[in-house]
Order: C-alpha cells, then structure tokens, then sequence
C-alpha cells in the first residue's frame, strides 16, 4: 500500500499552498538585488507551480494516493473546488473590462497558432510511435485492446480538447481499463512539464518576440486599453466594493453550474450523437464545458454594462488572485515521482509534445506571430480550459478570455481530431 502524505487534511493543505503563494509574492516584491535576479529569471507563476509540485512529489501533501489494488485511498477536492468555483469566478472578473471587439482585432494568427497546435498533436502522435518503435518497439506495440495506439488516443483526445473527449477516445477505441492508468500518468506528467515550459517562456517573452519578429501591437493596443480603463476608473476600493464583485462573481458562478447541469443533462437526455460517447459531439454533455462557456458569457455581457466601472475596484487582480489559487492547486496534482511509473511511455508522450512545440516554432516563426499566440494556442490544445486563462493572463488578464475562446474551440474539434490522430497511430504501430 501507498503511504498516505504528511498532511491529509485539506483544510491544512490549503493553508500551505496559501503560504506558499505568500512567500513567492513578498519575496518577488522585495527591493533586494538577489530576489531580483532571482525572479528575473524565474518566474513567480513558475514558483507557484512548481513548488507546490515538489511538495507533492517528496510525500508532504498528495492529490491523489492509490492502494496496490488501484483504489483511491486519499483524494484531495482543493483542485475541484479551484477549478470549479474560482476558475469560472476569475473568468467573470477579468473579462469585465474585456473589449470584445477589440479581441476579435487581435486577427488570425490566434486561429492559425491554435490550429498548429492542432496539427502538431494529430501528426505527433504517429511520428512518436515511429520514433519509438526503433528503439523499443514493444512500447507501443500490443493487440487487440491491449493496443497502445488505442491508449495513446485518449492523450489526442485530452490535448486537442478536454477531459470529455478523452473520455470520448476510451470509448471508441474500448483500450484495456486495467492499463489506462499508466496513460493517465503521462497525461498528468508531459502535460504539467511543457505548461511549465511554457510558463517559463513569458517571462523571455519579449526576447521571445523580438527573435520570431513578432508583431505585438495589437496585444499591447488592447492591454493599454484595459489599463487605461482601469487608471480612469481606479478608486479605494471599499467593503460594497468587494461584496458587489464577489456577489457578481459567485452569482455567476451558481448560475453558470446551474445552467450547466440543465443544459447537459437535457442534451444528453434529447440527442443521441450528444449522449453517445463515440459522437464528435459528446463534449455537449460535459458539464465543465458549459460552466466554462457560461461564466465567459455572463461575464462579456457584464462587459457592457457600468458592472465593468468595478475594474477600477481591482476586479482583474481579484480574478488573478483566484486564477493563482488555481495555479497551486493544479501544481499539486503534478507527483514527478510519476515518471519514473510507465518511463518509456512517458518517452512517447515527450516525442509527441516535442513534435507539437517544434511545428509551434516554425509557424510561429515563419508568420512572425507573437509568443503569446503560441503559448495560448499550445495550452488551448493541451491544457483546456482549466490552463489556457492561466496562461493567457499571465501576460496580462484582459487577455484570459482569449485561452478561453481557444480552449472552448478545442472542445469542439476533439473528438474528431482526436479519432483522425488515432487511425494514424493506428496505421504506423508495429
């Protein structure tokens, strides 16, 4: 059996990521020449990520804890709580001072980097298969529904869309349930290293920029916006203020699981291709799929409303503060330990990932698009929903309801990437 982590209590657990998100943002304010260089090069939303993973991978705190029979013994629900209560409450605040049109001028190199995203994951998959097999062919060999092509679908399935396509991709190509929990781990692993990856990037990202030959005008015009917005209606913020954004947030947010439920429960109910889970439109029966939609939706309508005056309350750094929590949480999930489970599996998932970031650049570079695109098409592939914003307001939050838009996208084209990188995979395995 396992051994259960130092702290169990999830009450205890919160309250040292909370510390720990502390330390990184005092230290990162200090006027201290070390901390600043320090921080030059590492950046705080790295730290918050990574550290909480340290803690997980030395047996501090846990996610999730298994008995040798692979029942859960020890779940932590910070992470549910996070990304279903204050990831669409952070939505609702950061697109308040949203300028939607704005947005849209942003142009297609947004659409063309989360397209290549696309791309690199459809012909990764294949092209690591290849890769592998020369090496070490019964890694991605089998039969039948030992297959690991059938497996390695549900990792096309969860980078191109989500959480419900995966699950759509174990459904169709029936992979053995006994052997999906090795998947699952390079899922978790790959994933969680390249948003590290990638994280790291933003704070490089104008050298970033300055070598793809970028053209950030249009990112900076509508951050400068947003800013220019919130320095006219900037003021003390006071109690009513906090109430009234809390209010509109955690309103929003009931409403949003609320309509979430009815809306995936009356799909499921009323449209086959819906409550079919090898239907390219089973991600309508996702919940957290349309929480996520709804949440962006209340939010760009409060857009057009006075409610956006509440930027000038700080409602952007009350969103970020949630988007951070959610951060520490995701960062627990990540146990490095893992890797060293299915190690040559999680050698495919490298591959793969490589092939994505590699195309990613070589767009990126022949459009001369900004990194922001890159990093926000990678993660609304990869990450979704839960990891796009994150990413995106990493650069500034105005900017998460793009990941958002992307992210939403990615759910709808899933599934059918996700079954067109599997017959590939399918046609190159041993």
């Amino acid at each position: 059996m396992h051994n259960l982590p130092i702290i169990t209590q999830d009450t205890v657990v919160f309250g040292l990521l909370m510390l720990i998100l502390g330390v990184i943002f005092y230290t990162s304010s200090l006027d201290n020449k070390g901390f600043k260089t320090f921080y030059k090069y590492v950046p705080a939303l790295l730290l918050a990520y990574f550290i909480p993973a340290l803690f997980s991978t030395f047996g501090v705190i846990a996610y999730k804890v298994k008995d040798a029979s692979g029942l859960t013994i020890h779940q932590s629900q910070i992470y549910y709580i996070a990304s279903r209560y204050l990831l669409p409450a952070s939505l609702v605040l950061m697109t308040l001072s949203i300028d939607l049109k704005a947005v849209f001028s942003l142009g297609s190199k947004a659409l063309i980097m989360f397209l290549t995203g696309t791309v690199g994951i459809i012909i990764g998959g294949p092209i690591a298969i290849l890769l592998i097999a020369l090496i070490s062919p019964e890694t991605v060999g089998g039969v039948g529904v030992d297959a690991v092509w059938r497996g390695l679908a549900t990792l096309a399935g969860s980078w191109i869309g989500g959480g419900a396509n995966q699950a759509a991709m174990l459904e169709v190509y029936e992979y053995n349930p006994a052997k999906y929990g090795g998947l699952v781990v390079v899922d978790a692993v790959v994933a969680n290293l390249w948003m590290g990856i990638l994280l790291f990037g933003i704070s490089k990202n104008k050298a970033i920029d300055k070598w793809l030959g970028a053209d950030t005008s249009a990112i900076e015009r509508l951050k400068n916006k947003v800013i220019t917005f919130a320095e006219k209606t900037t003021k003390t913020p006071t109690l009513t203020d906090y109430i009234l954004m809390l209010s509109l947030a955690f309103g929003a947010v009931g409403i949003a699981h609320f309509g979430a439920g009815f809306l995936s429960d009356y799909l499921t109910a009323n449209f086959e291709a819906v409550a079919n889970p090898k239907s390219f439109l089973s991600f309508m029966g996702s919940s957290f799929f349309w929480m996520i939609t709804l949440a962006t939706v209340m939010g760009i309508i409060a857009s057009f409303t006075n409610l956006k005056n509440l930027e000038g309350a700080g409602a952007s750094k009350l969103g970020s503060v949630f988007i951070y929590i959610l951060v520490v949480s995701i960062g627990m999930r990540m146990d490095l330990r893992m890797a060293f489970e299915t190690p040559m599996l999680i050698l495919v998932g490298i591959v793969w990932m490589a092939v994505h970031a590699l195309l990613l650049i070589l767009v990126a570079k022949l459009i001369k698009a900004p990194y922001f695109f890159l990093a926000v098409g990678s993660q609304a592939n990869v990450g979704g929903a839960a990891s796009a914003p994150i990413v995106a307001a990493a650069f500034h939050p105005a900017l998460a309801t793009v990941g958002v838009l992307l992210a939403v996208f990615g759910y709808v084209i899933g599934t059918f990437g996700a079954i067109l990188t599997a017959e590939l995979m399918h046609y190159v395995s041993p």
